[in-house]
């Protein structure tokens, strides 16, 4: 189902007088290794007059080189692209069985070509400290990295900081706080000296507001947002670079759109390039729009095709009234989890640690949405044959006009109520009910 998005970025510089400028190193195309399908790019250089030649540096990375024959006052960048937000699965990746479990060692012609990415700096009392405080025992290495990414994450606060360059490990843990381009430096160290290849990555994050809130997690942002970003990657064999952000503490996915990978951040600046002494004047700005959206599960329908479906319905209900048609509903849906698909209990087994909490929480809001004043009512449903006790069946009982049957919600049990009654109690209560 494509969900097309077109992003521009525009970076402007404006001198107080005509300046020569040096060459210009422009590093905002996507990067070859880029997940998300890009399906136009467009960049835009002004002033006109000027040589562009596109090249690739020793990493593979993308490179527009910029000359300007003559002087300027001003240097304006403009990127437009369009990109398929296709959802991707960023734990869709295969290990080598040597590297299945931390620690691993890579080959040695591998081990080689990732020299620069291995480089070692003697790390601070911070940094050494942090690395002290990670478990050295052997375990998965995916899992190894989820909690190292999220230790991070939880390590330091995100702030956007707008001055130049990158901040080393020891001023990133000092200060408790970093721009996500201090997290990921501060993550790329801590893969090195835990024995992983890593680099350092630049690029576009686009976020789109979700169409329906989750019922857990974050909500995600209110409105379609996009920015430059940056995130770490780490040299998996049989997966290859797997980014991780240690900003959101999550994989990279779909919205991670690489435009430099390097062994240091100074090779991954959106732009760099020699200018005369001057005052100096820099604006940008970015936007996010969407171009195409097809039906999907969480937006079926425009609002439109609502209101069509809406005005439909209402004539069928005057068709049944008219005819004195009388109609009953009935369905059985079947749910799944969102944090623990592979759970016996929501797979094959009728209950589980968690199945009747959730359906007693979905019962409540259910109720006070649809049947405000009804009695819940727990009792024994179908029994199906081969099992031991019949199915729990979960009611709320309401009268037909409106009056309500209980009128305080709080008095009755749930699951989520931790208490130390008994059926003991429960006899005692029943008796006392019944004498009343």
């Amino acid at each position: 189902m494509p969900l097309h998005v077109a992003l521009t970025h525009r970076t402007s510089y404006g001198y107080d007088r005509p300046v020569a400028l040096g060459p210009q190193t422009i590093r905002l195309r996507p990067a070859p290794h880029a997940r998300t399908p890009v399906l136009s790019y467009t960049l835009s250089v002004e002033p006109k007059r000027h040589f562009l030649n596109w090249q690739q540096d020793p990493q593979g990375n993308f490179l527009a080189r910029i000359v300007f024959p003559e002087r300027v006052t001003h240097f304006d960048v403009t990127v437009d692209l369009v990109a398929d937000m296709a959802t991707i699965n960023p734990f869709d990746f295969f290990l080598e069985p040597d590297a299945e479990t931390w620690p691993f060692g890579y080959d040695p012609v591998l081990d080689q070509e990732l020299a620069p990415f291995r480089r070692l700096i003697e790390p601070g009392s911070l940094l050494a400290g942090l690395l002290d405080e990670i478990p050295r025992n052997e375990r998965g290495t995916v899992d190894m990295l989820v909690d190292l990414n999220r230790r991070v994450q939880q390590r330091i606060s995100y702030v956007v900081r707008l001055e130049p360059g990158v901040w080393t490990p020891e001023e990133t843990l000092a200060s408790g706080h970093g721009s996500c381009r201090d997290s990921a430096w501060l993550l790329v160290h801590v893969l090195r000296h835990l024995g992983y290849a890593a680099r350092f990555v630049s690029g576009y994050l686009i976020q789109l507001a979700p169409d329906v809130k989750p019922l857990e997690g974050p909500e995600g942002p209110a409105s379609d947002f996009t920015d430059l970003h940056a995130w770490a990657e780490v040299y998996l064999p049989g997966a290859g670079w797997v980014g991780l952000d240690p900003t959101s503490g999550l994989f990279a996915g779909e919205g991670h759109i690489p435009l430099a990978a390097s062994p240091d951040p100074v090779s991954a600046a959106a732009i760099s390039g020699g200018v005369e002494p001057c005052n100096v004047t820099f604006d940008f700005a970015m936007s996010v729009s969407r171009l195409r959206e097809s039906p999907r599960t969480t937006k079926p329908y425009t609002e439109q095709q609502w209101q069509d479906i809406l005005h439909m319905g209402q004539r069928v209900d005057r068709a049944l009234v008219e005819s004195d048609i009388r109609l009953t509903m009935g369905g059985e849906p079947t749910f799944v989890s969102a944090t623990d698909m592979e759970a016996e209990e929501w797979t094959t087994d009728a209950l589980g640690p968690t199945k009747r909490i959730l359906a007693g929480r979905l019962l409540r809001r259910l109720a006070a949405r649809w049947s405000p004043g009804a009695a819940l009512q727990y009792a024994a449903g179908k029994h199906y044959p081969g099992e031991q006790l019949p199915r729990w069946a979960l009611h709320a009982h309401r009268r037909r006009d409106g009056e309500p049957v209980w009128t305080d919600p709080e008095l009755l049990a749930s699951d989520d109520d931790v208490d130390s009654a008994t059926a003991h109690d429960a006899a005692r209560f029943c008796a006392l009910l019944a004498e009343r």
